[in-house]
């Protein structure tokens, strides 16, 4: 294969010329600069580049063009190249719109014209793409085989997990001819489902978490039997940790039951994440951190189930499920908090198969046409009812309060406003679930008066918030909801809590185990924010560094 292709689109030819004479003075050596005149011809260069196979490793367009616009044009690219990555061109009175447009499109950046000098202002954009393609690139993909049924609850959580740590799978319905020419293939029945096939030809029969995690290739079982530090969780405040720990020289590992990102990994799109200003995708501001703490070194085990911490002399051991253990000198536990179960009639049957907690993502395509619900007033909601809003017919949030304002961020309450599809129905909530085999209506009740049944096959709940602390032990402390106190709230009387082995109080962050400290969500009083959840990782760090030192 010949030099992977940046390809640049501007109607302008000075700013075609431009930008073309700039991307070869940094990366010319590398890949093969093409530039074209109108999102036409572009697109004619696209197909032709296609037919020949060689690889478009990013495309920068222009957003205002004559007969075609760059968002117009980035999405027919993204049929031919769909793991090109795409940057927008814009002038200063364009950003508005353009930012708007991006978060229909998912467009990995925008560049403001002009952009000199190109070393601070468009070679930081385009190194960022091309390490993004790198990690995706346009390699054959080892097809994975799924076979399910649409309304099997766990059909529907291997789907979310293999979708959630991004690796790729075909999906077949064991209603269809092919999905069950392939369970004929496997030598299984219908009442195997889900079975998966990998690309080897091994046939897994309703696996479980850490059977599929293998299969697929996820790293599971730690390389060393002690670290310098454990993090448990995979979120925003774990992944911030682990980023942190390795890079400054800590042998690092990250614990995770289901996919790193937490819930902050499902959202579809955050807007008021610090260097951002065009919004990101939960899922890409995730990844992101997931390969940083790679390269540094942290290792990352997916689909193990913690469940016992303890202090053993200077050691910190942490317990999985299947017997196993590992040690080290400290952790930070970072394992988040999970939605609220709905207390309705109906609603615990039908999980998985209608009914579901968190945005559910890879129940998009079935929601085309169709009616959603969504339960809840905080970002989570609000920013899965403009996500669905480009695949339903029409979105509707439940809120429980008498408006959005109390628990939902202003900029996300004015989307939704300027959105048709999407409607607020306030101080109504769900009272029962109805579906035998999969949803089918919900009956709601407005202002504690007279019920309404509604027909919809898609509820997705966002209510509230439990820690992920039931499996700790009486030694760390938590307060009557389960999270955990750190810090000067563990203090008794101006003293340290009971038991407490060392001279000193505990830091900041630091539970009532010494070495075992405490970020994001699931810590007691902290602030439920990507951002706060990030900043608690580091912060851990930092003090990880003094407890060692102590040592």
């Amino acid at each position: 294969m010949s030099q992977p292709i940046l390809l640049t689109v501007d109607d302008d030819p000075a700013v075609s010329r431009s930008v073309a004479r700039d991307l070869r003075r940094r990366y010319g050596k590398d890949y093969r600069i093409i530039r074209a005149d109108s999102g036409a011809d572009a697109l004619d260069a696209l197909r032709e580049i296609k037919l020949r196979g060689d690889a478009v490793a990013a495309i920068l367009a222009d957003y205002r063009m004559p007969q075609m616009d760059g968002i117009v044009f980035l999405e027919k690219a993204m049929d031919l190249f769909p793991n090109a990555r795409r940057a927008l061109l814009t002038a200063y009175a364009d950003t508005d719109a353009a930012i708007q447009a991006i978060n229909v499109v998912d467009v990995d950046h925008y560049l403001l014209k002009p952009w000199d000098p190109p070393e601070e202002k468009l070679y930081p954009v385009v190194d960022a793409l091309v390490e993004t393609w790198r990690a995706v690139g346009e390699r054959p993909v080892d097809e994975i085989k799924l076979i399910g049924h649409r309304y099997s609850s766990p059909s529907f959580h291997l789907r979310d997990f293999l979708a959630r740590n991004a690796v790729p799978y075909r999906w077949y319905s064991v209603d269809d001819d092919e999905g069950r020419r392939i369970l004929e293939a496997a030598d299984a029945a219908p009442h195997d489902i889900p079975v998966l096939v990998t690309p080897g030809g091994t046939v897994l029969r309703q696996p479980s978490g850490p059977e599929l995690a293998d299969a697929v290739g996820l790293s599971t079982r730690p390389t060393q039997d002690f670290y310098d530090l454990i993090v448990i969780g995979g979120g925003p405040a774990g992944l911030g940790a682990a980023v942190y720990g390795a890079s400054e020289g800590l042998r690092t590992v990250i614990v995770e039951r289901k996919a790193t990102g937490g819930q902050a990994g499902t959202s579809s799109r955050i807007e008021n994440y610090l260097g951002f200003p065009d919004g990101v995708s939960g899922a890409q501001l995730t990844d992101r951190a997931r390969r940083q703490a790679l390269k540094f070194g942290a290792e990352v085990l997916t689909a193990r189930d913690v469940v016992g911490l303890e202090a053993r002399g200077s050691a910190r051991v942490v317990m999985f499920g299947d017997g196993t253990e590992i040690s080290a000198h400290s952790v930070v536990l970072a394992s988040g908090v999970t939605y609220r179960a709905l207390e309705a009639p109906g609603v615990a049957e039908l999980a998985g198969r209608g009914v579901y907690y968190g945005s559910a993502a890879t129940e998009a395509p079935e929601c085309k046409g169709e009616h959603v619900y969504i339960v809840g007033g905080a970002n989570s909601a609000g920013q899965a009812a403009v996500f669905f809003s480009k695949h339903a017919a029409d979105v509707t949030i439940l809120v429980r309060g008498q408006s959005l304002e109390a628990s939902m961020s202003h900029y996300l309450i004015e989307q939704i406003a300027g959105i048709e599809n999407i409607h607020v129905r306030t101080r109504t909530t769900v009272v029962e679930a109805h579906g035998d085999d999969h949803l089918e209506r919900l009956t709601l009740c407005e202002n504690g008066g007279a019920t309404e049944t509604v027909p919809t096959g898609h509820l997705f709940i966002f209510i509230g918030a439990a820690p992920r602390t039931d499996w700790l032990g009486t030694e760390i402390q938590r307060d009557d909801h389960g999270f955990v106190r750190t810090g000067p709230d563990l203090l008794t009387d101006g003293g340290p809590p009971p038991g407490w082995p060392l001279d000193r109080d505990p830091h900041y962050l630091e539970s009532s185990i010494p070495g075992v400290f405490v970020a994001g969500d699931v810590r007691a009083a902290s602030v439920k924010r990507v951002a706060s959840a990030v900043g608690e990782g580091a912060m851990a760090v930092t003090l990880v560094h003094r407890y060692l030192e102590e040592q």
